[in-house]
């Protein structure tokens, strides 16, 4: 498995507070069957706008320190979205996925930004492929799920957190996720974890339910197939995204 999501460079965002934090993490995904793991911390302008360069060099130093452990250490970002997002990628401010087409971005939780549509059109005109960060979360994707459909069509891919499957964030992003899940909007899985000893130790749980949820051959495409096609710089075959309803009593199903 492939983590695409994750906070464990230390003292860079509101992840990883030290390296021995990070090292502790790194043998718990290496634990439930991670072989990779993407680091994406955050850049948001003026909060988190730690440069490339300074996390490479980090994570050259986790590498070190985490060579016994075999699990391979690859960066990224999770850039908080806005239009000057191209240019923080040119300048080397932020990256994309290993170096890769794929750029994980991430939106406010609570009031659809009047931006969206003009930040992924950017990222898509310069031959990004946006990823979007825990679309479950979104209090505007819980209320009308339909709205990513639009959006897989342009070409935007969607990552589901492994925390909001068995109800890490509450029900409410837990029946999202699974309601995504099963109409072919996610394509990925991943941690977005921050501390030890909180998501990676429940990652068998949640592979459980995952398989229950959509087969093994689905879970087997969301965690590797797909995250090493980022990896790799491919192209991604995704299934065709199915549209909810709503029952008598007004709720999707």
């Amino acid at each position: 498995m492939i983590d695409v999501h994750s906070h464990i460079v230390y003292e860079v965002d509101d992840g990883s507070k030290t390296i021995e934090d990070t090292i502790h993490m790194i043998k718990e995904a290496k634990k439930v069957g991670f072989t990779d793991i993407i680091c994406t911390p955050h850049y948001m302008e003026d909060y988190y706008e730690v440069p490339c360069e300074e996390i490479s060099s980090k994570i050259s130093q986790i590498r070190d320190l985490a060579e016994g452990i075999n699990i391979k250490i690859h960066q990224g970002n999770e850039i908080y979205a806005n239009e000057n997002i191209i240019e923080y990628i040119k300048s080397g401010q932020a990256t994309s996925l290993n170096g890769s087409r794929y750029v994980l971005i991430e939106f406010p939780m609570q009031t659809k930004p009047i931006n969206m549509d003009q930040v992924i059109y950017l990222l898509l005109q310069a031959g990004k492929v946006p990823i979007v960060a825990h679309p479950e979360r979104y209090s505007y994707v819980r209320e009308n799920p339909n709205m990513l459909l639009e959006y897989i069509e342009q070409g935007v891919l969607f990552q589901t957190n492994y925390g909001s499957i068995i109800g890490m964030y509450g029900n409410d992003i837990k029946e999202t996720a699974k309601k995504l899940l099963t109409h072919n909007m996610i394509h990925f899985l991943g941690s977005d974890n921050h501390r030890a000893n909180t998501v990676y130790k429940n990652i068998p749980e949640a592979l459980k339910t995952l398989e229950k949820l959509v087969g093994e051959d689905k879970v087997q495409e969301l965690t590797t197939d797909n995250p090493e096609c980022i990896l790799n710089n491919e192209e991604i075959e995704i299934d065709e995204p199915i549209e909810l309803k709503k029952n008598l009593f007004g709720n999707w199903k």
